[in-house]
């Protein structure tokens, strides 16, 4: 990512083919997201928050998972990643390079909540990746970096703009 000003933000918008493209900032909570436990297991992820975007360099989606290490790369299934698209065709229409999906599946594999799934400027995700990197300690996170977590994902249910209706697998 290369930072810029809004100004001259403007000038990347809606080039096509441009070098450098612009960070969206909309983000959207994907309220009928369609993904099974077993889907879910199918991409490898060994945490249950992960976050998938277009690599145009690498012209494949990547799965990244947020650590105390930082970002890492998850395997992924490519099949599995294509059926969960086909399932979601908002996913289709994510801006390759600067837009991700954000799963939050925490809550939900304890039966506590529902799994979340955001369409989300993909800087957002760098940000959760930061503060857990910076708040977690010990082998559990410690109680600071489960506060961050939960003001993160907070924040962006409250500025969410919810797309469908009902529930998620």
């Amino acid at each position: 990512m290369v930072c810029s000003c809004d100004a001259c933000a403007l000038l990347f918008s809606g080039q096509a083919g441009a070098r450098f493209k612009r960070i969206p900032r909309l983000v959207r909570l994907l309220a009928n997201f369609k993904m099974t436990d077993a889907q879910w297991d199918s991409l490898m992820i060994p945490i249950n928050m992960a976050f998938f975007f277009r690599s145009s360099p690498e012209a494949r989606v990547v799965a990244m998972y947020p650590s105390p290490a930082g970002a890492t790369e998850s395997l992924l299934s490519l099949e599995a990643w294509n059926e969960i698209a086909d399932a979601n065709p908002e996913l289709q229409h994510m801006d390759s390079d600067v837009e991700a999906l954000l799963v939050n599946r925490i809550g939900h594999s304890r039966g506590f909540t529902a799994a979340e799934y955001y369409l989300l400027p993909i800087d957002q995700c760098f940000r959760l990746v930061g503060l857990i990197r910076s708040h977690w300690r010990g082998f559990s996170g410690g109680t600071e970096a489960w506060q961050q977590i939960a003001a993160f994902f907070g924040a962006l249910r409250n500025s969410a703009t919810v797309m469908g209706g009902g529930g998620n697998a």
